[in-house]
């Protein structure tokens, strides 16, 4: 049984396609049995992280709901978020109370509050968006999802008993002036043939070099912000090698994403827009890859896939890994080609590559002369009009169908992602079985599909 088969039915794609789509503020029956009063059509907002990223998620959800309760472990970014809240209800001509929380739970627990966004680091998108689903809220939460397979498994579930409403912040699928669905469009559409191969270039990982232990900043509760990961000591150093100017090289924000302990480098930040538009195009977005092998360095040395130095970032710099796909397809992730950052599409009859600024090779085009029907683009962008990812997001809210980046696509793209991590850590091929979701004679690789969780931080579903 796929993944699909255990959506909720989508009945609505006729109506849609003639334009008679709801509005994202419209109150179906549906809604109102939930228990929620929209006043003026505005859904109530809780927003659990406020750092970097949430400068544009949070702003986006607050065109579509009044947000009055926002959580962070750093003091700074709750307070920013209090004030962007503040500022987007002025907008409005609204006088709010907006509440600031450092634990998640205690903005949960309020019953007033029906949408939430997740903008966490990624080792806690899992936890908060599980217990976030079984208090009843509709959820939009940024990418990866998850840090492990496992994880991904146990939100599934979740999200089959809750029938919530969730959407991934995988913006390509519905914005970049709709290259993305464009390209998936014409693979589908045969465009360029029985496609080949598949080259998804994601960009590689910073390697930081010696990073040395710091006092933990006051604002910062480092504890609560380890959550599941092991406790360890906080590092930073301004000298040392950063990926982002705004922020020095350390264990904490923005710069997680290239500690296995937090996230999974490049594989899992970036591969989470590519990969996941490769597999869409492919159709192994309800399926799977067979084999996943590679190669890669690390910024540090590794034994029995695991660093052996905690002072620098870990993740993968470069890497090199081929996945074999169903129908002879071959899907290559790497941290550099010749194209640069996007995907390049190559089948029998042509080939194209397309990124975020642009879609190059002569099916591309083609599209000035024969271009995707706005019905086509309709049709894949499940009924609705594409555009604009977080109003997709309330739009299904209101007549409660999956949204353009559902838990279970996303989750089938992560495992290939997740996979590719294991086997380059390892350095081995794996061999996948999609429909049991386990690697097929390796016992020790299959006990890298979870992580063991510390002790008040795990995720409490069995699946």
């Amino acid at each position: 049984m796929t993944d699909r088969s255990n959506r909720r039915t989508f009945l609505k794609t006729t109506a849609a396609l003639a334009g008679a789509t709801l509005p994202y503020w419209y109150t179906t029956t549906q809604n109102r049995a939930l228990g929620y009063n929209l006043v003026n059509g505005q859904h109530v907002l809780g927003c659990i992280g406020t750092g970097d990223r949430w400068d544009g998620v949070g702003p986006q959800a607050m065109q579509h709901a009044d947000c009055v309760a926002v959580c962070d472990v750093d003091k700074n970014h709750v307070e920013k978020g209090k004030a962007k809240a503040l500022e987007s209800a002025e907008k409005k001509g609204k006088t709010i109370d907006v509440a600031m929380y450092e634990d998640y739970r205690e903005l949960l627990d309020r019953k007033d509050i029906d949408v939430v966004t997740i903008v966490t680091p990624d080792h806690w998108h899992s936890k908060i968006a599980i217990e976030a689903m079984r208090a009843g809220k509709d959820v939009y939460c940024e990418k990866p999802l998850t840090l492990t397979i496992h994880e991904g498994k146990q939100i599934r579930k979740v999200l089959q008993e809750t029938k919530r409403v969730f959407q991934v912040g995988t913006q390509q699928r519905s914005e970049m002036g709709l290259r993305f669905l464009q390209a998936v469009a014409m693979i589908k559409d045969g465009r360029i043939g029985q496609v080949k191969k598949v080259i998804c270039n994601i960009g590689g990982s910073t390697d930081s070099g010696t990073i040395p232990e710091a006092a933990v900043p006051s604002e910062l509760n480092w504890e609560m912000w380890l959550g599941q990961a092991p406790l360890v000591a906080y590092r930073s150093s301004e000298q040392a090698n950063s990926s982002n100017k705004r922020y020095p090289a350390s264990r904490c924000h923005y710069e997680f994403r290239w500690w296995y302990e937090y996230s999974g480098g490049k594989m899992t930040d970036w591969g989470a827009h590519h990969v996941d538009i490769a597999s869409w195009a492919l159709g192994i977005d309800e399926s799977g890859p067979l084999t996943v092998e590679g190669v890669a360095k690390h910024p540090c040395e590794f034994k029995n896939g695991m660093p052996t130095r905690d002072d620098c970032y870990n993740a993968a710099v470069s890497f090199d890994v081929t996945v074999m796909c169903p129908n002879d397809v071959e899907m290559h992730i790497v941290s550099e080609s010749q194209d640069g950052n996007g995907i390049l599409f190559e089948g029998t009859d042509g080939r194209f590559h397309v990124s975020r600024g642009s879609m190059k090779g002569k099916p591309a085009e083609d599209l000035k002369t024969n271009p995707v029907t706005e019905e086509r683009l309709m049709q894949l962008y499940k009924g609705k009009k594409p555009g604009n990812h977080m109003a997709n997001f309330f739009e299904c809210i209101a007549d409660r169908t999956d949204p353009i980046s559902d838990v279970y696509s996303h989750h089938r793209a992560m495992t290939t992602c997740h996979l590719a991590n294991i086997a380059i850590r390892l350095g081995r091929k794996l061999n996948w079985d999609s429909e049991k979701e386990m690697i097929v004679g390796d016992d020790e690789a299959n006990q890298w599909l979870a992580r063991e969780q510390r002790k008040g931080y795990e995720i409490d579903v069995t699946v």
